[in-house]
């Protein structure tokens, strides 16, 4: 992951930006303490999307309804 001190990556948002897209998380650190880190929308929803519990998943598969 590439780190950006806040200054720099005030300066250089686009970057930050444009490298969160097409290689990954950015890290911002802020007096040299990590602060944010910036994702790409995709990875956003990605990381946010509901999880299914195990049941659902099994319940939601094609053997869902198959008697044993």
């Amino acid at each position: 992951m590439d780190s950006w001190q806040l200054q720099d990556a005030k300066n250089r948002f686009s970057a930050v930006v444009e490298r969160a897209r097409t290689k990954g998380p950015q890290l911002v650190t802020r007096h040299g303490r990590e602060a944010v880190v910036v994702i790409s929308a995709e990875e956003y929803r990605r990381l946010s999307a509901p999880r299914t519990g195990l049941v659902e998943f099994l319940r939601g598969s094609p053997l869902g309804g198959a008697e044993l």
